[in-house]
């Protein structure tokens, strides 16, 4: 990858398309008395509209071409044998492009998604159908639709491009920052989930995350299985979400694609309402909540995933740790990302917890990120990756061993508070991953200082069973002088702010253990 600044909205993901960051600025527009979270599905929902519209034009045109062999482009049939969704006429983006500029395109709008969801069952409760409400500016909802309009989305050369992931990609790392940390609740770093992909390498099996958002995990996990030329059909996808408003957007962001998930049939709470109490996954995926202490875990004392201790009610950490076990098949792995504190705490019974887990042999991999990849916290997070089974024939056998990756000084500013995990980074971190547990082809794995160490168990109890990378893995062993600058100070900055954010989390522990205290 050449190296240079990226443009803003790029991600990581090659050039900028050029119309995101403009199709960003004329749907900050419409915000006037909306909140990001509002206004969003304004957006997405003609994205998804223009998508679907470009599609079925396409395969129209492909059968009006055909009439005379006996095509009839009115046969939803024509279009649903060739994955493609049925659009009536009153929901075709040209008859509404036409009425952009009338006074009743919000109502059209929300006729188009009632006629829809009517035809196509796979779409029934999931598009946004408030865009008659007197609170949108019809004004600028009309502009944009001329600028979505301009936008080729679901053509066939387009859809090869991503372009539509691309462009959902885009708005929700906008709304992310936008929400503040309300959008951290939906959206992970293309750049993380990546990692998490890239190292569980998921070919075969049932993919499970019970806290799914908009379905990041869910795309790139089948986005990897065509990069690497496996079969799509090979794997079955299972999610959960308690948000209503998110999860429908999870399941356009599946649709739009072509995936089939089960995300359950309602939205509910993984901890209150298991809507997948028997399943065994092959993989979980998962970016929980980052330290919720309203998880409602007063009530959930005695409950069966607690095999390793029961997690506090003050922190639902532990609880999503032992939840993504318990649906765990006994081949399974799981990668997931927490907050730093996680690695070290021993607050309320969690050293217990992750004692009794590391005595188990569950851990296989940490991996310490570097900050500033979230839009919506601050708080430094890390990867963890558990292996039901350390010696299940795929790999070596790594019994009483687990891998510590330092990934902190990885990583490129794109601007001045977020950083992006370059490619290289990725297939660094994965690569390192691949080599230690003995992947076909992946090479021989050597303990590099200050970036990856193969520790065993014993170890591990030494240090008190702390899982903080830095512990271990020691002191590069040459200084790289010809450090530039500004990545120098860049990365003593995020170093800092780590450090900051760890001290003000202690901080926070020790006031919570003397509220208790009575002078």
């Amino acid at each position: 990858m050449a190296k240079g600044k990226k443009k803003n909205g790029s991600n990581g993901n090659g050039a900028n398309l050029g119309f995101e960051q403009v199709l960003w600025q004329t749907a900050d527009k419409l915000r006037n008395n909306m909140d990001a979270a509002e206004y969003k599905h304004v957006v997405q929902g003609l994205i998804f509209l223009k998508y679907i519209s470009d599609a079925f034009e396409e395969r129209y045109m492909q059968l009006q071409a055909e009439v005379a062999q006996g095509a009839d482009p009115e046969d939803p049939d024509e279009y649903r044998a060739e994955n493609v969704f049925w659009v009536p006429k009153e929901a075709r983006w040209s008859f509404l492009q036409d009425n952009a500029k009338q006074p009743t395109i919000g109502k059209l709008l929300d006729d188009a998604m009632v006629a829809i969801e009517r035809d196509n069952p796979s779409l029934k409760g999931i598009l946004p159908k408030d865009y008659a409400r007197p609170a949108l500016d019809k004004q600028r909802l009309g502009e944009l639709m001329d600028l979505v309009g301009t936008i080729g989305l679901g053509d066939k050369e387009n859809r090869s491009k991503d372009i539509l992931g691309r462009v959902y990609e885009y708005f929700l790392s906008q709304f992310a920052s936008a929400e503040g940390k309300k959008g951290g609740q939906f959206y992970t770093p293309r750049c993380v989930v990546r990692v998490l992909v890239e190292m569980l390498a998921p070919y075969k099996g049932r993919v499970f995350d019970p806290c799914c958002g908009s379905g990041g995990m869910f795309v790139q996990s089948e986005k990897f299985i065509k990069e690497h030329g496996g079969r799509i059909g090979d794997i079955s996808i299972y999610g959960q979400e308690s948000n209503p408003t998110t999860r429908r957007l999870a399941k356009m962001n599946l649709a739009i694609r072509g995936i089939d998930g089960n995300l359950g049939k309602v939205h509910a709470d993984s901890f209150h309402n298991d809507l997948h109490k028997d399943l065994k996954a092959d993989y979980v995926l998962a970016n929980p909540p980052f330290n919720s202490s309203d998880w409602g875990g007063e009530h959930l004392r005695e409950d069966v995933r607690w095999k390793y201790g029961v997690p506090p009610v003050s922190n639902a950490n532990f609880a999503w740790v032992q939840h993504f076990i318990h649906h765990l098949a006994p081949n399974g792995i799981a990668g997931f990302v927490l907050a730093n504190g996680s690695m070290s705490s021993n607050q309320s019974g969690e050293g217990d917890i992750r004692k009794a887990m590391i005595e188990d042999d569950l851990v296989d991999c940490m991996v310490a990120l570097p900050g500033q990849l979230f839009y919506s916290t601050q708080i430094p997070v890390c990867l963890w990756f558990l292996a039901r089974s350390k010696r299940n024939g795929r790999f070596r056998d790594r019994r009483n061993e687990t891998l510590f990756i330092d990934a902190r000084k990885l990583g490129t500013l794109i601007d001045r508070v977020h950083r992006d995990l370059a490619a290289e980074d990725i297939a660094r971190i994965a690569g390192t991953y691949h080599a230690w547990r003995g992947d076909e082809g992946a090479g021989e794995y050597k303990d590099l200082p200050g970036f990856c160490k193969s520790v065993n168990r014993d170890d591990i109890a030494s240090h008190g069973f702390v899982l903080t990378p830095g512990r271990y893995v020691g002191a590069e062993d040459i200084e790289d002088d010809d450090e530039p600058f500004q990545e120098k100070m860049g990365r003593l900055r995020t170093k800092l702010e780590e450090q900051f954010a760890e001290s003000h989390q202690l901080e926070q522990r020790i006031w919570t253990s003397l509220r208790g205290i009575t002078l």
